[in-house]
Formats: C-alpha cells, sequence, structure tokens
C-alpha cells in the first residue's frame, strides 16, 4: 500500500485499542518521527492540522481552514483553541478564536489579524501556506451559546473582537436565527472589515438579524456606515430596545469596559472577552520590587527573578520557553503545579502558597523564593 492512499484509520494509533496494547512499548516520539514521514499530520497522541484553505479577509487578516487529525477535541462556537507552529527556530503557541461552527468534515477555521510584533500572527498572515501543519490545543472559553435561545440579543464587536461574535452568528444562523439578533462591529478603516458579503447575505435571509458598520477613522462615511466611537448617544440611536436585550461584547480591553459601563446596568444579561488583559493589580507583598530565586524542580536550574515583573515574562527574559497561549491568565496553558514559596495573582492580587497548587505563569508574580514544577 503506498503512502498516498494509507489512511490514518489504518495506523495503529488510530486504535484507542492498539495504543493501549503497545503504548508500553512505544516511544512517542519515535513513532511521530517515522508516521509523519508519511503524512504531517500521523502522530501517536499529538493534535495537529494542516491548512488546507487561505481566504484573504482583509488587509494584514486571514482565515486559515484546518484539516485536523483525530486527536483535536471538539469545540463550541464562540471558543478559542491554542495554535503553535515553528517561527524562526523554536515553538511559538497563542491563542484564536475559532470563527466557524463544527462541520460535518471536522475542518476548523480562525481568522487572525496580523498584530503589530506579533511574532505568531505576523508568521500565520504573511507565510503561512496551505499544506503547513500546525499544533492545535483543546478549545477553551465560556463565550458560547447556551442550549436554549431566546429573546433579543445584541453583538459588539470591535476590530478582532468579530472573530468569536461571527462564530456564534453562524451558529445561529444555523438554527434558522431563533433570536432577533443585532450586530454593530467598529473598525478604524472601512477596509478592515471582514465578512462582509456573508453578513449582507444573512441579513437579506433572515429579517430578525441586522448589522451595522461603524467606521472610526474616516471623515467621508460610505451609504449604510456610521461613525464614532462607542458611546450612550450611539447605542441610544442604533439599539433603541437596549433593555431588552443580552449583550456579548468582544475587542480591545478599553473597548469592553466602555460597552460593560454602558450597558452591563441596563441589559437584560452582558458577556464579554477582551483581547489585552485586565489592570495589572500593583505589588502589595512589599513597597518595592525586590529579587528572589525561583528553582525550576524539573530542569535542575534556579533564576533570580524580580517581584514585580510575572513569572512567565521574567523566565522568557532568561531565555527559557515555557508552554503559554493566551497570557491573559485565561487558556492556563502555561499553568504548572507550585512545590513551594508564595505567589501573587497579578489580576486579583490574591496571595497563595499552598503546594501543589497551579500557578499561571502569565499572571502570577513571585513573592518569595519559589519551586515549580517545571
Amino acid at each position: 500500500m503506498s503512502a498516498a492512499t494509507l489512511r490514518s484509520a489504518d495506523l495503529p494509533s488510530a486504535q484507542p485499542g492498539w495504543q493501549r496494547l503497545l503504548a508500553p512499548v512505544v516511544d512517542p516520539m519515535v513513532f511521530d518521527f517515522w508516521a509523519q514521514r508519511l503524512n504531517p499530520v500521523w502522530s501517536w497522541a499529538q493534535p495537529l492540522a494542516r491548512v488546507v484553505e487561505r481566504i484573504e479577509e482583509a488587509p494584514d487578516t486571514v482565515t486559515l481552514v484546518l484539516a485536523p487529525n483525530r486527536h483535536v477535541g471538539p469545540f463550541q462556537p464562540g471558543q478559542h483553541m491554542n495554535l503553535t507552529a515553528e517561527v524562526q527556530g523554536r515553538r511559538v503557541t497563542r491563542s484564536y478564536s475559532l470563527t466557524g461552527i463544527p462541520r460535518p468534515d471536522g475542518r476548523l477555521s480562525f481568522t487572525i489579524k496580523r498584530m503589530p510584533g506579533g511574532l505568531l500572527s505576523t508568521h500565520l498572515v504573511q507565510h503561512t501556506r496551505v499544506g503547513d501543519v500546525l499544533g492545535l490545543g483543546p478549545a477553551f472559553g465560556d463565550m458560547v451559546l447556551p442550549r436554549s435561545v431566546h429573546g433579543r440579543w445584541l453583538f459588539l464587536a470591535a476590530g478582532s473582537g468579530i472573530t468569536p461574535l461571527i462564530g456564534l452568528t453562524r451558529a445561529l444562523a444555523a438554527r434558522q436565527m431563533p433570536v432577533n439578533l443585532q450586530l454593530l462591529y467598529w473598525v478604524r478603516q472601512r477596509e478592515e472589515l471582514c465578512f462582509v458579503p456573508e453578513l449582507k447575505a444573512l441579513a437579506a435571509r433572515h429579517p430578525n438579524f441586522r448589522w451595522q458598520p461603524i467606521v472610526t477613522e474616516q471623515p467621508v462615511l460610505h451609504p449604510g456606515e456610521v461613525g464614532g466611537l462607542i458611546s450612550a448617544e450611539q447605542l441610544n440611536a442604533l439599539v433603541p430596545d437596549l433593555v431588552e436585550r443580552q449583550v456579548h461584547a468582544c475587542g480591545p480591553g478599553g473597548f469592553v469596559a466602555t460597552a460593560r459601563e454602558l450597558t452591563e446596568p441596563v441589559a437584560q444579561r452582558f458577556v464579554a472577552e477582551g483581547f489585552t488583559p485586565p489592570p495589572v493589580v500593583a505589588p502589595t507583598e512589599k513597597a518595592e520590587a525586590t529579587t528572589v530565586q525561583v528553582h525550576l524542580q524539573r530542569s535542575g536550574r534556579t533564576l533570580a527573578v524580580r517581584t514585580d515583573q510575572t513569572l512567565l515574562a521574567a523566565l522568557e527574559a532568561q531565555g527559557l520557553t515555557p508552554p503559554s497561549g493566551c497570557r491573559m491568565g485565561i487558556c492556563h496553558t502555561c499553568s504548572c503545579p507550585r512545590v513551594e514559596g508564595r505567589t501573587q495573582d497579578s489580576l486579583t492580587g490574591e496571595l497563595t502558597q499552598e503546594a501543589t497548587q497551579p500557578v499561571r505563569l502569565c499572571v502570577s508574580r513571585a513573592c518569595t523564593d519559589l519551586t515549580l514544577d517545571l
């Protein structure tokens, strides 16, 4: 049988019974090395996916459609997954929203905007091509549809905040739009708008769906556009029935904070995700930053780390590359057990020192000498 006709189901790794039988004698890394000579997404247990389609959505924004192997788990529209690629000789992981809905063929889609200085986003947007293979993590995130949907809904999307909300919009459309849905979509320049033909088609097909493009940095507006940053006056004009609606907001942290302030007190419900971390709580353990010793138990290394840095930033500054994803304390990819010592959560200010408790490196600071199972 040729490599071209050999299917993943023909490999022992695709049979859970075979894996249980062979696990004591198979080295997964060796298996992956040889299996991927036949097909780069075959693996013993590693979730991988091949890029099968690349769609230019807007300047510096592409949709990548991926065909996953059987180790990639399920997802719900509105969730995220960590994507991993090799960039400049090292593996880089970041979290991105899924923009599609579950499909019979299992394919996944991610719409990615290149961010200034973004190592992985630049690689995915400018250099990733059909046939490339990416690593994936499990889906996470709570901004998903309930089993039963009803009432009047409002989606507020700013820039890349459209990505989870287009997934939710597509999921509602697949249910024949059972709610009255209004989508407000802010961009700086109209050229940044994504999914315009699809949104127009959905509005034409579903009378209870409306969408409104809002351009914030172009004084001359095209027909159908409005301008201006999110404000009480703007929402009053565009959403006169706000008090009857459930609100989902996504975008930069400042946008989400403003959306929350303007809508949460009056709307039926408010759910949000921000693309930037919440304000960081100032260290409270000591008046001034000091240096402590962080011992990495598995590698045997001991590092000097400042108490005003997150552990992830401190480790990366000294050349280490622990697994990470969202870098905002959401995905838990960077979590590792604490052996001893005290840390502070930089988002809440909470101090903890329980042994074996997971520490999220991206949002935790060392307060004392610390030992991590890393």
